[in-house]
């Protein structure tokens, strides 16, 4: 075998490998999100009981695959940090 393929074959091996690890990472990090959603108190209509930090109230609300609250505005910083709490399983809930 001639160093050219050796090297090739070690570079192809890397990268498979590499490849491997960003898919698990990618499914860990999935699955905590979705552990973090699933773990939100809901209601008996399936929506997440949380307290809106916008407007310092409780709310039932559906929350997507994103973590994000039907009533959520890209546009408002506490929205954005409500997001972050969900996200992060700190979110205040009731």
């Amino acid at each position: 075998m001639t160093d050219p393929d050796r090297l090739t074959r070690f570079v192809r091996t890397k990268f498979r490998g590499a490849g491997r690890q960003y898919a698990e990472a990618k499914r860990a990090f999935r699955d905590a999100r979705h552990g973090a959603l699933a773990d939100l108190p809901t209601d008996e209509e399936g929506r997440a009981r949380i307290v809106c930090r916008r407007h310092a109230e409780k709310r039932a609300v559906r929350v997507d695959e994103e973590g994000r609250p039907e009533c959520f505005d890209a546009d408002h910083p506490d929205c954005q940090g409500c997001v972050e709490d969900v996200r992060d399983a700190t979110i205040e809930t009731w």
